[in-house]
């Protein structure tokens, strides 16, 4: 089981010379189809970095490729597991090929909450932590634990 964030179509600009995916746009679509649609979610993504001056930062990523995808595949980015501490997120997403459903890419990642005035690590107010333990709460059932990096990482 996973979550859905998004689903996006792969545009021409995206490919390379071997015509399928160029790995930049892995990460490109990961990152902004992803992990933002998670972030701002939890009230951590562009808004608060530019109200609040408090976001996260990525410092850990660890990326596999399954298989290709092409120009105008369709792709549906899910979260596929979640977890966080007082200063840091842990979460996993998935690429699948909508319409023929094989598994393109993972991508797990490991975050900070930073404090952007001082650019420092800094732990999540109550009102986020709040938000994320009802969202494991309520997704937990869909979440995968298998073959996670990070989770040593985690100071629980």
């Amino acid at each position: 089981m996973s979550i859905n964030l998004s689903t996006k179509n792969i545009i021409k600009d995206w490919t390379d010379y071997n015509n399928h995916l160029n790995i930049a746009y892995y990460i490109l679509i990961f990152d902004l189809y992803g992990a933002e649609v998670l972030m701002n979610k939890f009230k951590m993504g562009e808004q608060s970095a530019k109200t609040k001056k408090k976001s996260t930062m990525i410092v850990e990523s660890h990326i596999v490729y399954h298989r290709e995808v092409h120009e105008n595949d369709q792709v549906n980015i899910n979260l596929i597991y979640f977890d966080h501490d007082s200063k840091r997120l842990q979460y996993k997403i998935e690429m699948i090929h909508r319409e023929k459903k094989y598994l393109a890419s993972t991508i797990e990642f490991l975050s900070l909450y930073v404090d952007l005035d001082k650019r420092k690590v800094i732990e999540f107010e109550d009102e986020k932590i709040l938000i994320m333990d009802k969202y494991i709460f309520d997704n937990y059932k869909n979440f995968n634990n298998n073959d996670l990096k990070f989770s040593t990482k985690l100071k629980k």
